[in-house]
């Protein structure tokens, strides 16, 4: 798994990209999908923040903070903007800062209410993918039924960016 530093470092394009999805409306805003202890699926809005230290999220005593601490997997996907269906999805496992200073450090520099009862997570990533469906909308529901997205696709195991357009990767 690659930290955030890594994978924008590998790939600045597309973490820019994916950055300014997350970070659209101003702070971090994405849906996070955890692992229920049961095996399913379970999805939380959530407010990532990224920053050059890396991809970070404070998560307050929660089912999806319960779900992190038994199974790490996660998934985020971007908010959609306003005026396209463009989107963007990172996967990897989330992990407990420890590190006392560090956590200070960014509670500090983010601002994060220090009576709250919240843990950080840095979340390492092992996909990261973008797509482009433009002003038209996602298809098959966009009015150019022959439009397909411009899809971008990075994995940490082979960190070459696989471009596919007019299909999903």
């Amino acid at each position: 798994m690659a930290t955030w530093t890594t994978f924008a470092a590998q790939q600045p394009g597309l973490a820019t990209a994916i950055r300014s999805l997350m970070q659209q409306y101003g702070p971090g805003l994405g849906y996070l999908a955890t692992v229920r202890s049961d095996g399913g699926p379970r999805v939380h809005p959530v407010s990532p923040v990224i920053t050059a230290e890396g991809l970070f999220c404070f998560i307050v005593d929660s089912p999806k903070r319960r779900d992190l601490d038994l199974d790490g997997r996660y998934a985020l996907h971007s908010f959609p903007p306003e005026d396209s269906d463009d989107e963007a999805y990172l996967a990897g496992y989330a992990h407990p800062v420890t590190d006392i200073a560090r956590i200070h450090r960014l509670a500090g520099d983010l601002r994060a209410e220090p009576h709250v009862d919240w843990r950080l997570y840095e979340f390492t990533i092992d996909v990261a993918m973008l797509a482009r469906h433009g002003r038209g909308g996602a298809t098959p529901l966009a009015a150019n039924a022959n439009a397909r997205p411009a899809v971008q696709v990075w994995r940490d195991h082979a960190p070459s960016v696989e471009i596919v357009i007019g299909g999903a990767a």
